[in-house]
């Protein structure tokens, strides 16, 4: 296990992903915005490096997991980027929810400097990524992604090859359409439960297994339930997203009147101030 991985991202699920790597014996360099987020790993044995520049000059394989697209676009294509700064032969591995199409410029360029990049989106959340059992949708050339392979099985369970660049995050778009009307689905369940007069804990336990059952119900539903809204995965974070997702459908000319609904729902929930709350946080629009 001669590879040292550098890992860009300690957040929400960063943190557990970058652990799970040290303690699967990896030698581990990270950087982050905020330093005092990396400080566990630190006293495990990561090694704290001061810039982009730095961590990709002193890396194999990099993990990325971060923000938005637009901090996606200047951690790799900017000056002292990753693309600019990693050397030849170094496997690049953007694990955000980003825009297709940007996996595929980062790509493009990477190649010219004989630099492999995937793109390998996650879902499972904060659960997942602390237990190990993330899925992860891979995109990007096939070599790559099986050098890579030991690496994720050390963060996840469902690991699928999906092909070319960008297919990962188009794998992913799909993944947040699903869970974007979902939600709806079990906010209004869990509303029906109560107005009905039943104990929605009861009704979960007769729902969550049957045909309606879902990762949102059977994960988020119980937190609902107990008023927990911290985030596993942030609210605005999920806008992004469906606001991706709604780009995308928009050049293919396909309707998705189910992802618009809940984009819509999203926002509303945003400006009443629940940005930086868990995506079950939905449920409190139901709440007179």
């Amino acid at each position: 296990m001669n590879q040292t991985i550098g890992f860009i991202g300690l957040g929400v699920m960063g943190r557990s992903m970058a652990n799970h790597i040290l303690q699967a014996g990896y030698h581990l360099n990270v950087f982050t915005r905020t330093k005092e987020k990396a400080e566990d790993l630190l006293k495990a044995g990561a090694v704290w490096k001061n810039t982009v520049k730095e961590l990709a000059e002193e890396s194999n394989v990099i993990i990325t997991i971060i923000g938005y697209p637009q901090d996606v676009e200047q951690i790799y294509l900017g000056d002292n980027g990753l693309v600019q700064s990693a050397r030849p032969k170094t496997i690049l591995i953007d694990m955000t929810t980003s825009q297709p199409s940007l996996a595929k410029k980062i790509y493009e360029n990477a190649k010219t400097r004989d630099i492999q990049v995937l793109d390998a989106p996650v879902s499972g959340g904060d659960i997942g990524a602390k237990e190990a059992r993330l899925a992860i949708m891979v995109g990007g050339e096939r070599a790559a992604y099986e050098d890579c392979l030991p690496l994720f099985e050390v963060m996840g369970q469902n690991i699928v090859y999906q092909g070319e660049a960008g297919s990962g995050q188009h794998t992913k778009m799909c993944n947040q359409i699903a869970i974007a009307s979902g939600m709806i689905g079990v906010c209004e369940a869990i509303a029906y439960a109560k107005n009905s007069g039943l104990d929605p804990e009861t009704v979960l336990k007769s729902i969550s297994s049957g045909a309606a059952g879902s990762w949102s119900l059977s994960n988020l539903a119980p937190r609902m339930l107990k008023e927990d809204f911290e985030p596993g995965f942030f609210v605005k974070h999920f806008i992004k997203d469906m606001g991706i997702a709604l780009e995308e459908t928009n050049h293919m000319q396909m309707d998705a009147p189910g992802l618009e609904l809940a984009h819509k729902l999203y926002n509303e929930l945003a400006k009443n101030g629940d940005e930086n709350k868990g995506t079950q946080a939905l449920l409190k629009l139901w709440k007179s």
